[in-house]
């Protein structure tokens, strides 16, 4: 077949009706839990000022420096950006609204689409779904342990248990000062092994150079210097907390001492968690992460609000549920299927159509068909086992039949009790 002149976008995609029903088993999940934890839902614009990213995720990092979709408005005065992700955004909502006179902490949750420009690859595009948490306005560690523990309680349910926590703390203020330096002091030795990137993130923002994912620069920085050895008394004590906290939970983890995650508002706390893959597969899949972002708000030009918060990539998560043939996703959208004869019979089945979404029964049909052939050739194609038949006579004797179509048996029903018989046969 030759190529259609239009086509979706390097790196974005459809999110087909086969693909819906898990993105919507993953919201009814989220909404559930958020819901059970006390978080409320908010919606921020796709698109934010430039200038909210830049300033907050940090001026060389990947996401500003490679990644960010930037438009500008007609009269060029405002560059505005596709949000790449969802924790600056609700930041903002909370200094704007005024949540620091609500109740400490707010607790907010998200579920949308995010752009990024990257390589596309399996799992991952550039216009990706993620859903995520913030709790705003507590220092406690309290608030990072339950995080983590809220994110790995809605990928167990759904399905996905087989997870790993690691995590890390990357220090602040007080503390990140020195381990800066002996990073840049260690990563200069080393400079023959490391990418240009890293070359340049060692002058610009050392930090990144943990994050890299090239393999030659992973080896180069088995000897490098671990923040967690550079510390302050507080964050050594915010850390404690939070590993006391998942350890009491039986929280399984992995102290990883160069994850830094790849944003430069977090401080203390920072966390993955990813799943390990199947035997024929090599290494482990991240599936959200996240970390504790206390300077965030006064990078904004306010004063600082600890805070809290987790991200997931639904597609990531939909891939696997979809890899793995994960039950209790898919259940056929309609119970039951309505199959007429005649136009008397059409206009009768608009009526039962009617009737049986009045008892919250879902129905499918194809009344534009008139081959009764046709008709159950589509219920079956349907997964839909009882058929609703009405023909002329029928029709003009207030009947119509209820067949099983696993059985091939049928019976004739009036009209008054036929939503008592098709519930009788749903059991």
């Amino acid at each position: 077949m030759a190529k259609l002149k239009f086509q979706s976008p390097s790196g974005m995609h459809d999110v087909l009706p086969q693909d819906q029903i898990y993105f919507q088993k993953v919201y009814r999940v989220i909404e559930k839990m958020f819901d059970f934890y006390g978080f409320e839902k908010i919606d921020t614009p796709i698109l934010e000022s430039a200038d909210l990213f830049s300033r907050t995720i940090g001026p060389n990092t990947d996401i500003v420096e490679k990644e960010m979709y930037i438009l500008r408005t007609r009269e060029g005065k405002e560059a505005l950006a596709l949000r790449p992700e969802g924790t600056a955004p609700i930041m903002r909502a909370y200094l704007e609204h005024g949540f620091n006179t609500f109740p400490q902490p707010v607790k907010l949750w998200y579920f949308g689409p995010f752009f990024r420009h990257e390589r596309p690859q399996a799992g991952r595009y550039r216009q990706f779904w993620q859903f995520g948490c913030e709790v705003l306005g507590e220092k406690e560690p309290i608030v990072d342990a339950q995080t983590i523990l809220v994110t790995l309680n809605i990928l167990s349910e759904l399905g996905i248990n087989n997870t790993l926590v690691k995590i890390n703390s990357i220090g602040d203020e007080n503390c990140r000062g020195d381990y800066k330096k002996a990073l840049v002091k260690f990563l200069k030795s080393q400079k023959a092994s490391l990418c240009r990137d890293c070359l340049r993130r060692t002058k610009t923002n050392p930090l990144r150079v943990l994050d890299c994912k090239n393999e030659k620069c992973r080896e180069a920085l088995n000897e490098a210097p671990q923040i967690i050895d550079f510390l302050c008394n507080e964050c050594h004590s915010h850390l404690k907390g939070v590993l006391e906290y998942l350890e009491e939970l039986k929280v399984p983890y992995i102290l990883d001492p160069f994850l830094v995650r790849g944003l430069d508002y977090y401080t203390k706390t920072v966390f993955e968690i990813g799943v390990s893959k199947n035997d024929e597969e090599e290494g482990e899949e991240v599936l959200a992460g996240g970390g504790r972002y206390d300077i965030l708000s006064k990078v904004l030009g306010k004063t600082n609000v600890p805070s809290c918060g987790a991200a997931a990539g639904v597609e990531r998560i939909v891939f696997l549920m979809r890899k793995r043939r994960m039950e209790g996703v898919y259940s056929p959208l309609s119970k039951v299927f309505i199959a007429q004869i005649g136009p008397l019979a059409k206009k009768k089945g608009l009526v039962i159509m009617e009737e049986l979404r009045k008892a919250g029964i879902k129905a499918a049909e194809s009344f534009s068909k008139d081959s009764l052939k046709m008709q159950l050739s589509r219920a079956n194609k349907l997964n839909i086992n009882v058929v609703v038949i009405i023909g002329q006579k029928e029709a003009l004797r207030d009947v119509l039949i209820i067949r099983d179509m696993e059985t091939g048996k049928q019976a004739e029903v009036g009209f008054k009790d036929m939503v008592k018989e098709i519930k009788k046969r749903l059991k």
